[in-house]
């Protein structure tokens, strides 16, 4: 059975922030990952961490003013030096947490820039971080999202985001695979997932339509879960969905899995 992550940006939201670690260690998950660490000091988290036995899995690079819809930087040009400054804020907060690894959120393309310039500031900040966050023993990731619910985003199919990687050329730099996102945009998820899986690092998960838990959808995720195992995935495995009728009342695909 794969590693499950309770994403605490979508799980046990009813409680605290700092209060969900607990939640989720109680429901039985050894991971945690979640959008943002940066309004709460790192040495409070790894607190709350430590006291339920679990493992930071991820947290993004800094994504700008995510109140104000922004949903990344990386592709803003005249953001670099932000995006740079956040990299450094990452590594600080990823070395205390102990988090092996960051993802970068390629942004919402600003309609005065180009798709080239987009392109090209993406492919250079990705390169940037990747080798800033080796250096510190940080594996960085990236995922492509899909245009439904986050119109604009830069990233948005498997084969695209292998070609940045690609062009950064970086042995640092790995997939974010989120079978929600990638099941709206292009499906054929397990070939996909096999052809792939040296270059993927992280996996999350809901299910389609209206971004459930897994069993609320189209779907498959007993077999998608067995598809890894026979793969050899050793990587986390994210729980980054809504529940449908509370948290803890969705976790029953969980509780069947065990």
């Amino acid at each position: 059975m794969p590693k499950f992550a309770a994403n605490l940006s979508m799980l046990f939201t009813e409680e605290a922030f700092f209060d969900r670690f607990d939640a989720a260690a109680k429901a039985g998950f050894k991971g945690v990952e979640y959008l943002s660490p940066y309004d709460h000091a790192a040495a409070d988290i790894k607190a709350r961490l430590d006291a339920n036995g679990l493992t930071q899995v991820l947290f993004n690079l800094p994504a700008g003013d995510w109140g104000a819809g922004e949903r990344g930087i990386a592709c803003h040009p005249d953001r670099v030096e932000e995006f740079r400054r956040g990299v450094d804020t990452a590594i600080e907060y990823a070395t205390v947490l102990g988090c092996k690894q960051v993802n970068c959120l390629a942004g919402i393309k600003p309609e005065s820039v180009s798709d080239a310039e987009a392109h090209g500031t993406l492919v250079d900040n990705l390169r940037f971080a990747a080798e800033k966050l080796g250096e510190n023993g940080i594996l960085l990731i990236a995922e492509p999202i899909n245009t439904r619910d986050i119109p604009g985003f830069f990233l948005n199919y498997s084969a695209q985001a292998l070609a940045l990687f690609d062009e950064a050329g970086s042995n640092n730099l790995k997939l974010q695979y989120d079978i929600y996102h990638m099941q709206i945009m292009e499906g054929d998820l397990a070939p996909t997932i096999e052809q792939h899986l040296a270059r993927i690092a992280h996996i999350q998960i809901a299910d389609n339509p209206g971004r459930h838990e897994p069993g609320t959808g189209e779907i498959n995720y007993p077999f998608l879960f067995a598809h890894l195992d026979r793969l050899g995935y050793a990587g986390w495995v994210g729980c980054e969905y809504k529940p449908l009728a509370g948290t803890r009342e969705g976790l029953g695909w969980l509780d069947n899995l065990r």
